[in-house]
């Protein structure tokens, strides 16, 4: 016989009467109008009836136990025979079972409230940093210079080709793409004077940043969020040492370092790659030199330098983050991971943006 209740009043007492098999299979049938029956007896008390019940397991003991909590007062049982009383006890003194994380909310006041601890929370990273950086003086012992090297060898040197392939690529493809509007006024020389700009003074930069959170932001989260899940992180602190001044430090100036030199590697391949277009289509090498030296000026490259020593900084600074507040478990690696990308490549095109507007109002 299947699980059945019925609801009566009785003497200011809701009283939940079962009947049937209270086992896995019965109480699902049950659930849903148990449950509406003691949030609509709150206020009164509430008990249950269990005469005509022929088997209740832990199944339905988990029923009564989750009726009681949506009541928000205890339940008396009736018609018992104890063993149910007992094992209700004994899970009421069991401790509650770890609420699941709330859907995003993406209402406009979720989405600000995300931002807010987004915000808080980079601030705090950054007040942190800044700490760190004005205490490196004395605490300069904790800074290896190995340790800056070998960062700024796999961040820097081990990225050149992949850096001079896409650089020539994009370039390559920029005029290309350039020629063909540019044809139909006959000004397909002016397709090195595009491809120029466009490399010294954006995308130079902006690519180079999107390799470097790829490639070595993602990594550096990776690496520190599995020191911090093999609890290496809380060592470094219990032995008195500072892990923002040991492993974050040396990834950002190494980053901070090698940035330039990739960007400045990015412009030449992309400038090489708009040659070879250029080339085709008929225009000499001193036509090409002679037109990238008329539309661009030594302000364009300095600007993307400076921007791309920027976003590697917020790069790096990302990654690192990411990698100390990883959590706990096989998933917590992956997921500093992915958010060091996807962070880092974000906040490079939100720096961008604001150096984008702040270079126009200055005339640059």
């Amino acid at each position: 016989m299947s699980a059945s209740c019925s609801v009566r009043e009785q003497s200011g007492t809701t009283v939940l009467a079962f009947a049937g098999r209270m086992d896995a299979a019965g109480i699902a049938a049950i659930w849903t109008q148990t449950m509406r029956a003691a949030r609509a007896a709150k206020g009164h008390d509430l008990a249950a009836d269990l005469t005509g019940v022929e088997l209740c397991d832990t199944a339905g003991v988990t029923l009564l136990l989750r009726a009681e909590a949506a009541h928000g007062g205890t339940i008396s049982l009736r018609g018992e025979s104890g063993a149910v009383g007992t094992l209700l006890e004994r899970l009421r003194r069991m401790p509650a079972p770890p609420v699941a994380a709330p859907a995003p909310d993406w209402t406009f006041l979720g989405l600000a409230k995300l931002g807010a601890r987004v915000l808080t929370d980079s601030v705090a990273n950054l007040g942190e940093l800044a700490i760190a950086l004005v205490s490196l003086p004395a605490h300069r012992r904790m800074l290896r210079f190995s340790d800056l090297l070998r960062t700024a060898d796999e961040a820097g040197v081990r990225a050149v080709p992949l850096i001079l392939m896409m650089g020539f690529l994009i370039g390559l493809i920029l005029a290309f793409q350039s020629a063909v509007p540019l044809k139909r006024f006959g000004a397909e020389i002016y397709v090195a004077n595009l491809v120029a700009v466009s490399l010294l003074r954006e995308l130079g930069p902006l690519l180079t940043a999107v390799i470097l959170a790829g490639r070595t932001g993602s990594a550096f989260a990776a690496e520190i969020g599995t020191m911090k899940v093999n609890e290496e992180v809380a060592a470094i602190r219990t032995l008195g040492l500072d892990p923002m001044t040991m492993l974050v430090l040396p990834r950002l100036l190494a980053a901070l370092l090698v940035m330039p030199a990739l960007t400045l590697l990015m412009d030449i391949s992309g400038i090489a790659g708009m040659s070879v277009v250029m080339q085709a289509l008929g225009y000499p090498p001193v036509a090409i030199a002679a037109q990238i030296k008329q539309s661009t000026h030594l302000g364009d490259l300095w600007g993307g330098l400076f921007k791309a020593m920027m976003f590697g900084s917020a790069v790096a600074a990302i990654g690192c983050r990411c990698g100390l507040n990883a959590g706990n478990g096989p998933r917590a690696v992956g997921e500093a991971a992915s958010g060091a990308v996807v962070g880092g490549i974000v906040a490079t095109v939100i720096l961008d943006g604001v150096f984008a507007v702040l270079f126009y109002m200055l005339g640059w």
